[in-house]
């Protein structure tokens, strides 16, 4: 068996009126939220893509679908959890996961410290296995414009010990 095995992911959501704003299981008081059919947390979405590319596992919407309505507003950290007991059903864990979120506004500095702390909560490591970047797209494109969000993921899983 390889001794680790890496994935990527990536997610992008549309910003609009009427959501709440969520990344990484965190509420951010925002003018706009992301739109999608669950709670279109784009940063756990690129986690669980990545976990999921990591063992050739397809991704989310494969196991979460959006056309299925059980969905509908549903927490991306409890289909996180459900994504972390596969992989360790398949025998694996996370060794660490390095992530970009990609917004013009609101500023992600203020956030990222409680991000770190659901998102290894739910994961089950420790804080410093998750990185959490933010970046702005400088004004250009979709994201630039504010008429959405981006999260990139890098995820690197070793052996179940």
């Amino acid at each position: 068996m390889t001794s680790i095995r890496i994935g990527n992911g990536y997610d992008i959501h549309q910003l609009g009126p009427d959501r709440p704003l969520i990344l990484g299981g965190v509420q951010i008081d925002h003018e706009l939220g992301l739109i999608g059919h669950s709670d279109a947390d784009v940063l756990t979405h690129a986690i669980m893509d990545a976990l999921l590319g990591a063992l050739s596992l397809g991704d989310i919407g494969h196991y979460f679908p959006p056309t299925d309505p059980q969905w509908k507003g549903a927490d991306s950290l409890k289909l996180l959890a459900q994504v972390n007991q596969l992989i360790q059903e398949k025998g694996w864990q996370v060794g660490n996961i390095d992530s970009v979120i990609v917004a013009e506004q609101p500023k992600m500095k203020p956030h990222i410290s409680e991000m770190r702390d659901r998102l290894s909560t739910t994961l089950k490591v420790q804080p410093d296995q998750v990185g959490i970047k933010a970046t702005t797209n400088e004004r250009l494109g979709p994201t630039g414009r504010e008429e959405g969000i981006v999260a990139y993921t890098v995820a690197l899983l070793v052996p179940l010990t």
